[in-house]
Parts: C-alpha cells; sequence; structure tokens
C-alpha cells in the first residue's frame, strides 16, 4: 500500500513539475528582448529593429566582487562570489521583469571578453530558458540585423579568461595594498599590470635623473658647383674609410681646418624613386597615440569619445546612427565590403592613380587576437563634413582622424624623388642628401603625426651634379651637440611600450595609465608623464621584494596564458593557481623583509603637543608630522632635496601648521592675521588652487587669495570685504562656481561669473566674465543690463535696453 502511495505521489509530482514547466513557458510574452549595456547602444539599435524588439540597457556591469571583503574562495579553486552592484539593483529587477514578458532574449553586450562576462552574470540573473549572444561589431542595419540571424551561446572561455583577470587583480591588489599601507603610508595601492606600467615609467625616471650628457661635434660644409650659384649643404661621415667621431671643439677646429685646403670632387651621384606606404588602420593603440599627438586627446578621453561613436548619435535624418567599429582592437583586418566601399570612394574622388592595383591586407601583430576587424567608419560615405553639424567638436575631431586614415589605408603609396651625392676631398668623406615629394598618393588624404622627441629634418632639394665635378667650397660649419638622455614617456608613448612588451591589452591600456596617475605616483606636466617621489618609493619597494612578478616578461606571459583561456587552450583555475602560490611565498618575505617607511621616528618634537614627530608620505613626498595624528594634526615640510633618512637639521626650523582636512604636505605660516578673528593666516590647497585659510578653521573659515593685485573689493556700499569663489552646494545650480563677498553673511553680494574689477558703462554695475559656446566673454551682472564686451577684442556693444531699443558701441 505504501508503495502504490509513494508511486501515486511521484506520479502527481512529475505532473506537477511538467505543468510548472509548460505553465512557465505559456507565461513567456511575445515579445523578443535585446539587452546592451548602455542607453546611447539602447537607443542605436532600438532605431535600427523597431517595435519587434524591445531594446534595454545594463548600464554598464551589473555584478563584480565585493568592495568590503576578498571575495574569492581560495580552498574551492578559487571560486569568485559576486555580489550584485548597489547602483544597478533596480536596473536587474527591470531586466527581469522585462524578461518575462519576452519569449526569446538577445545579450549584445560589447565583442569582448569583459562584455562577455557581462552577458553570463546578465544571463546568470534574469534566468531566462531562452538566452542567447549577438555580437554587434558595428551598429548598423545589415550589421545589427545579420547578427541576430545568427545567435550563439555564451562563450565560457572568454568568460572564464575574464574571470582570470578579475581573480588574479583581485589576489594581487587584495594583499599588496595592505602591506603598502603597513609599510609606506596609507590610502596606497598596488595592481599586478599598473604597478609595471609604473615601474617602465620610475625606471625611465631614473635613467633621466642618472644620465651624463657627452659632447660631440658635427661639421656641415656648405658647396656650390664651380661656375654656378646653387648652394648646398653636406655633411662630413668619414675619414680614410672609418667613421669620424669629433669629441671636443679642438678636434672639430683642426678638422675644418684641414677641410679648407681640400679640393673637392663628386666621386658618386644616386637618385632614384622610393616609396612611402600607407599606415594601416586604427587599432586601439594606435588611435590613442595619434589622437594624443594630434588631438591632444589622452587614451581615457579617446576611448570614451570613440565609444560614443560606435554606440550611436544622431545625425539628421538617419537618426541614431554608429558612425565607427568596436574600438577595442588589435586587429588591421578589413571585411571585404568595407574594402570595396573605400576603393570605389578613392576611384571617384581622387582619380585611378591614387588607387593600388589590388586592395591592401595588412599583416596582424604578433600577439594580436585578430578577433575583431579594425577601426574604420561603418560607411566612408558619411564624411566627417556631412556629420561635422550633428557632432561635438571632440567627436568630429576623432571622427575625422579615423575616416581619413581608413581612406589612406587603401591609396597608392606616395613617390619621393631622392637624391644622394657623395663627394671625397683628400681623405674625407662628405654626403649630401635630398628628396622632394614628386606623387603625393595617400598623402593627398592623411599624413601621420610624430612624437614631440622625434626628429624631423626637412631635406630640400640638390642641384643636378655629376660624377667628377669640381666643387666649390663656401663655408665649414662646426656645431656643437650633447648626447640626450631618453625622452619621458608620454601617455602616448606608453601606451606604444605597453603594447610592445605585451602589457596589458586593448581594452585595458587606458585604465592602467589613468590609474597610476589618479593614485598620485605619476603625474602629467605638459604631455610628458613624470614618476612622483611617492610613485619612485612605492615601485622600488614592490620591485625589490617581488621581483619575479613585477616585471616585465612575467607580466606579458599572463597576458598569454589569458589568452590561452579565451581560446580553450588553458584552464583558468590552474592558471590562476601558479600564480598564487609563488605570490604568496613573496608576500611573507616582504612582510617580514620589507623596509618600515611609515611613521619613522625623528628627534624633534611637535611644537604643539610636545610629542615626537615622526617621516610619513603623500603623493608629494615625505613630510613631518605628529605622531599624535588625529588629536593632533600638526605638520612639517622636509627641506628640499632632504631624504626620510637624513638628520632632522635638515627639517625646516619654521615649522608650518596644517589642519589636514584634505591637503598633502604642509603649508607655510602667512605673516598677515585673519580679519575676523585675528589668527595667523596659513596656505591651503583646494579645488580652485593656492589660498591663505585661517589657522582657526573650523572655527573660523575666513580665506583670502595668495596674490594681493587678484583681490577685487566687493562693490557693496560701505563693505570692507572682497570677492572669493566660492561653489554652490544646492539647488540647480549645485557645484558651480560663483562669487561672493568676504563678509558673507553680513554682506550677501553674489556675482554669477568671475569679477573683473571694473564697473558697468551703461549701469555702473560689477562686470563679470563668463563663457558662452566656449567663448570669454565680458557682460554686465545686472539681469536688466545686456552690455556685452568680447574678452579677446576687447570690442564691446551695450544695450542701454529692450525697451529703449537702440545700443551704443
Amino acid at each position: 500500500m505504501r508503495k502504490q502511495r509513494r508511486s501515486k505521489v511521484s506520479e502527481r509530482s512529475r505532473g506537477a513539475k511538467q505543468k510548472v514547466v509548460t505553465s512557465a513557458c505559456d507565461k513567456l510574452g511575445n515579445e523578443k528582448l535585446i539587452i546592451v549595456e548602455s542607453p546611447a547602444k539602447a537607443r542605436t539599435v532600438q532605431g535600427i529593429v523597431g517595435s519587434e524588439f524591445k531594446v534595454a540597457s545594463t548600464m554598464g556591469h551589473v555584478r563584480d566582487l565585493p568592495e568590503s571583503s576578498f571575495g574569492v574562495d581560495v580552498e574551492s579553486d578559487f571560486a569568485p562570489r559576486y555580489v550584485i552592484i548597489p547602483s544597478r539593483r533596480k536596473v536587474i529587477r527591470e531586466l527581469q521583469k522585462a524578461a518575462k514578458r519576452a519569449r526569446e532574449v538577445y545579450i549584445a553586450s560589447d565583442p569582448d571578453r569583459e562584455g562577455e562576462a557581462i552577458a553570463w552574470h546578465v544571463a546568470q540573473l534574469i534566468n531566462h530558458p531562452h538566452t542567447k549572444r549577438v555580437e554587434f561589431h558595428e551598429i548598423t542595419k545589415n550589421a545589427v540585423l545579420r547578427a541576430l540571424n545568427s545567435p550563439r551561446d555564451i562563450d565560457m572561455n572568454l568568460v572564464n579568461a575574464q574571470q582570470a583577470r578579475r581573480v588574479l587583480d583581485r589576489i594581487f591588489g587584495y594583499h599588496l595594498s595592505p602591506l603598502l599601507w603597513s609599510k609606506v603610508a596609507r590610502g596606497l595601492s598596488a595592481g599586478r599590470v599598473q604597478s609595471v606600467a609604473l615601474m617602465l615609467v620610475c625606471e625611465r625616471e631614473r635613467e633621466i635623473q642618472n644620465f651624463v650628457p657627452q659632447e660631440y661635434w658635427t661639421i656641415t660644409v656648405l658647396f656650390t658647383p664651380e661656375g654656378r650659384d646653387e648652394p648646398f649643404k653636406a655633411k662630413l661621415i668619414k675619414f680614410a674609410g672609418s667613421d669620424v667621431q669629433i669629441p671636443n671643439e679642438q678636434e672639430a677646429l683642426r678638422i675644418a681646418e684641414e677641410l679648407r685646403q681640400q679640393e673637392f670632387i663628386v666621386t658618386e651621384v644616386k637618385r632614384e624613386d622610393k616609396a612611402k606606404s600607407p599606415p594601416p588602420p586604427f587599432i586601439t593603440s594606435t588611435l590613442q597615440q595619434e589622437a594624443s599627438r594630434k588631438l591632444g586627446f589622452n587614451p581615457e578621453q579617446t576611448m570614451r569619445i570613440a565609444q560614443q561613436l560606435y554606440e550611436g548619435l544622431e545625425v539628421g535624418d538617419e537618426g541614431s546612427v554608429g558612425l565607427i567599429t568596436y574600438m577595442r582592437t588589435d586587429s588591421t583586418r578589413i571585411s571585404p565590403e568595407a574594402i570595396q566601399q573605400a576603393r570605389e570612394f578613392i576611384m571617384t574622388t581622387f582619380g585611378e592613380q591614387y588607387l593600388p592595383e589590388k586592395p591592401r591586407q595588412y599583416r596582424p601583430k604578433r600577439l594580436a587576437q585578430d578577433a575583431h576587424e579594425a577601426i574604420r567608419p561603418t560607411s566612408v560615405m558619411r564624411r566627417p563634413s556631412n556629420v561635422e553639424p550633428y557632432l561635438t567638436r571632440a567627436q568630429f575631431d576623432l571622427y575625422s582622424l579615423i575616416w581619413h586614415r581608413f581612406i589612406a589605408s587603401q591609396m597608392a603609396d606616395a613617390i619621393y624623388d631622392t637624391m644622394r651625392i657623395d663627394i671625397q676631398g683628400g681623405n674625407y668623406l662628405l654626403r649630401a642628401s635630398g628628396s622632394r615629394l614628386k606623387f603625393d598618393g595617400y598623402l593627398a588624404a592623411y599624413q601621420e603625426g610624430k612624437d614631440e622627441d622625434e626628429e624631423q629634418e626637412e631635406e630640400g632639394w640638390l642641384p643636378d651634379v655629376h660624377v667628377g665635378e669640381r666643387l666649390r667650397l663656401l663655408d665649414i660649419i662646426p656645431e656643437q651637440h650633447w648626447t640626450k638622455p631618453p625622452p619621458r614617456f608620454t601617455q602616448a608613448t606608453l601606451v606604444r611600450a605597453l603594447e610592445r612588451y605585451g602589457i596589458g591589452r586593448p581594452s585595458t591600456y587606458a585604465p592602467i595609465i589613468s590609474t597610476i596617475i589618479k593614485r598620485g605616483y605619476v603625474e602629467v606636466k605638459g604631455k610628458k608623464l613624470y614618476a612622483t617621489p611617492l610613485g619612485m618609493l612605492v615601485n622600488d619597494q614592490l620591485v625589490a621584494h617581488f621581483p619575479e612578478l613585477i616585471n616585465v616578461k612575467f607580466t606579458a606571459q599572463m597576458e598569454e596564458r589569458l589568452d590561452d583561456i579565451e581560446e580553450g587552450n588553458a584552464d583558468w583555475v590552474g592558471v590562476v593557481r601558479h600564480f598564487y602560490e609563488p605570490f604568496m611565498q613573496a608576500l611573507e618575505r616582504a612582510q617580514k623583509n620589507m623596509e618600515q617607511l611609515k611613521g619613522i621616528e625623528t628627534d624633534k618634537t611637535c611644537p604643539k603637543c610636545g610629542r615626537n614627530m615622526v617621516i610619513r608620505y603623500s603623493r608629494r613626498g615625505p613630510f613631518l608630522a605628529c605622531s599624535g595624528f588625529p588629536s593632533c594634526k600638526f605638520t612639517a615640510q622636509l627641506l628640499e632635496g632632504a631624504s626620510p633618512g637624513a638628520p632632522c637639521v635638515q627639517v625646516e626650523e619654521k615649522m608650518v601648521v596644517e589642519e589636514q582636512r584634505g591637503i598633502e604636505g604642509g603649508t607655510h605660516i602667512c605673516e598677515r592675521r585673519c580679519q575676523v578673528c585675528g589668527a595667523p593666516m596659513v596656505k591651503r590647497i583646494g579645488r580652485m588652487g593656492a589660498f591663505w585659510g585661517c589657522s582657526n578653521y573650523p572655527q573660523c573659515n575666513f580665506t583670502m587669495p595668495i596674490d594681493d593685485s587678484k583681490l577685487i573689493p566687493c562693490p557693496a556700499d560701505g563693505c570692507d570685504g572682497y570677492l572669493r569663489p566660492r561653489v554652490a552646494r544646492k539647488g540647480k545650480f549645485k557645484g558651480k562656481i560663483f562669487y561672493g563677498c568676504s563678509n558673507y553673511p553680513k554682506c550677501t553680494v553674489l556675482l554669477p561669473g568671475k569679477p573683473t574689477g571694473e564697473r558697468c558703462p551703461v549701469c555702473n554695475s560689477p562686470l563679470i566674465e563668463v563663457k558662452e559656446r566656449s567663448k570669454p566673454i565680458i557682460k554686465c551682472s545686472s539681469g536688466e543690463c545686456e552690455f556685452v564686451r568680447d574678452a579677446e577684442t576687447l570690442s564691446s556693444i551695450a544695450i542701454q535696453s529692450r525697451h529703449e531699443g537702440d545700443s551704443e558701441g
């Protein structure tokens, strides 16, 4: 009986399960859902697919390792513990609701490892029985519809490669950062790849610091053919068949004197055409480099704008359309359709002579994954001039760069007419070289930029001479030179170095560089990258104690292992374990052996509380701080050039007070007194630069500019205050800068722009400087007066009143 009852119950439960599955499928709606990462991409795709599909956005990543804990179970094969990002909880609920109404779900996150991982996380969270993955390599109608017709399953090899990268980075950062906190300074961080990038910058910095310039000389001779006035220059290159080395002025003058005694004869004339091939279409690294050279963009800015061009922008009657192909790629491959379109454009626009016989194919680099096409316009028919009205200046500049580079990559070679003349004078051999453009070829569309440190020597044309012809010496020009140290990295050249060494991948170049800058390890001056004292210190500690891990070779090999995981040739857990064990051994040694640089005691006492002063570090280098911090916040600066281990006689006797409210390093005491409470004024640094602040802050918040000449008196009658910049903290103007009286709240004068110190010639109100359409103008601060003056040309127009209808110039 029991068996019969169990059998009946079992049949009922099986039937119930079947009904649940059937009813779940029956409850699915008839919609088709496409999930992408960003609202901009969603708008573009929605415009393409129409009402048949609903397009939703994840707003970026939806799950990640927790911020407040390690999040990796080492004992369970490094299993990551993912949590929903708090700001994405509402988005996930909406996606889950949308998925319940959908018959089919297509996840169209970006076509790379990171995008594949996002697709996997979304699929796990919505738990839909009919979820497929699609890839949009460009967001155009043909590409989107083609992708929707060929969906696939989520590629777990790609997901696991991204998981391995994320787990490796968490292991490295989670263990190394606390080590730096305990040994150097709190708030520091280290990363598996960023630390190697920092090492490159620091090594270059040290090369420059240790470089000893060597003197050398060159000799240029000015000739002209006998009987003609056609001067040209030739350089001395050999003596008696050996290269000439001229170490000093004495030797240069001796050689110059010998040359004056010689007769000079042309011994060889070589003339030939040289072809210069166009550069390949952009990949991620070359786009970042060229945008830096030509547009002044940093890598992060370049990728942000490129993402906008890829995801789609409103272009007139076309609506929202993707203007370029996917921008994270290391492949120079181009689709046959795009090549054919480019060749037709070149033929009709430039002419047959600008079109090579065969389409150009570019070989991928050795480590290239070749998963995507090169970066190109989605249609060459969208000329930059056609889309310019719909783009911002930055978007237009980058699109124009990509468009012209792609067109040039399929054009004919440029041809140069080159000429070389060898000249013999006794045992001395001199050489003159010249070239001129014979056929511009691809240069009609595009010319590559040059780094600042690349020598760009212009070669003019040479006169027609023949072998055996005598030349008349006009002048001898000895020139002194000094050897130069290797140039500092720019963000563009650092990207090139990372790519050359195989460190990082297209999607990581920009974040790597922005991280070491934001951490204060590297600072940008002009376009150059300078290692800060803190960056040098952190690098020295990491390289000394983790030499097997913080080096170019190991990091490049790890990138190759991640590629192996992506291709299904390696197990991600094994790759992580291979890294983890030697890392933990090195970490244990470092915890014992790394020098304690945080809170080094000195023989100075704090003049405020009597405790010992200790040496601490900020991004600006070492400084003295009271050991009683945070109860005592006294700090002092080390003399410039003083080392942390030096005796304290090198410390400035005049110590300086600082409240350390977000300000790093020390400040200087000013002889001025606070106009409110009479306390000494101290130098502080805020979001708008340096200023004098009351040392009794926060009890007294009086401030004044560093430069007296910049003090602008308050325009209110009887007020002895001055106008100072402030930041709105509430309302619709939150975050905006305005100018208010230093005597606030006694005086409530507020100006919406920077005061000039002048009065309006129309109504006598204060004049302010503001920007309209990125152009500075000077206008009246009164809302009723419309006086305007161009800040650059100083031409002025005054409109007294709309009611009067007249104007003054």
